[in-house]
């Protein structure tokens, strides 16, 4: 039976840390944080298995979830009695989609790392793609809302402005050479070696935007995609995560390195209205 204790050591407040796992280390980890998600988590991996199948790669899908109580966990540790590349990790008094995806990867030999919701809102079929495009060298692929092609038919314009403002308050902190349209996306692929001198903030829900600025990021590439809807479960917006994303826009002011320029974003949409 394949559960946190016998899968994972604590997670490390240090930097990034590879606790052993196994003699032999899948090439592809896949983080899937959990919060009240008993009605998509089910469906989400079965899906997700579906996508990865046809690669034919080793890869081991981590699902951490913050002690929901809703079900969650037993349906994931039955999944993981059956599949052994799927593992459970619950979270006890802690909270945050960060911290969660930084916990599951700590505790990976893989040599990529990734993480996606559980909600479906991202498509798992999407993978492929993504593979494809690590495949080409790139040390960052995410699957983006906003470059072309890509969108959020489902959200309301009130969701769409607040969504356009942050992407826009992260301008002054991305790197120009590797400017990304959708710093806030949940669903992307990253090299270990891009990050495995960082130690990655455990709090909030946008844990790419910190891997952006921080990482020793070479190339990045972004494979476009319609956010869907959430078919079960609640959205965990709240003003806690808001103020939680300005905590983290303020700390990534004082560590970045460069000041790209505000005036030209090579996105399809513009980051915040003109006057």
């Amino acid at each position: 039976m394949t559960n946190a204790t016998d899968l994972l050591d604590e997670a490390s407040s240090g930097p990034f840390s590879v606790p052993v796992l196994s003699a032999s280390a899948p090439v592809l980890c896949l983080v899937i944080p959990t919060l009240g998600e008993a009605g998509n988590v089910r469906n989400a991996l079965d899906r997700i298995r579906l996508s990865l199948g046809p690669l034919a790669i080793s890869y081991q899908l981590i699902v951490v979830d913050d002690d929901s109580g809703d079900g969650t966990e037993n349906i994931v540790q039955e999944l993981a009695d059956e599949d052994p590349r799927i593992h459970l990790v619950v979270r006890r008094g802690e909270r945050g989609l960060a911290g969660a995806i930084a916990h599951g990867w700590e505790n990976s030999k893989a040599e990529i790392l990734g993480a996606i919701d559980a909600d479906l809102q991202h498509p798992p079929e999407l993978l492929t793609q993504l593979w494809d495009a690590m495949g080409r060298g790139h040390d960052v692929v995410v699957a983006s809302r906003y470059a072309k092609t890509g969108g959020v038919p489902m959200w309301n314009p009130a969701r769409r402005l607040v969504s356009r403002l942050a992407v826009w308050m992260t301008v002054p902190l991305q790197r120009p050479d590797i400017f990304v349209c959708d710093p806030m996306s949940g669903f992307f692929l990253v090299r270990r070696s891009c990050i495995d001198d960082l130690a990655l903030q455990k709090r909030g829900f946008k844990i790419l935007l910190e891997i952006l600025v921080r990482g020793k990021i070479g190339s990045v590439v972004e494979v476009p995609f319609t956010f869907g809807s959430r078919l079960a479960g609640r959205s965990k917006a709240s003003v806690k995560v808001a103020w939680d994303y300005l905590l983290l826009l303020r700390r990534l002011s004082k560590q970045k390195r460069t000041d790209p320029p505000f005036q030209t974003l090579p996105c399809d949409e513009p980051a915040a209205p003109r006057a």
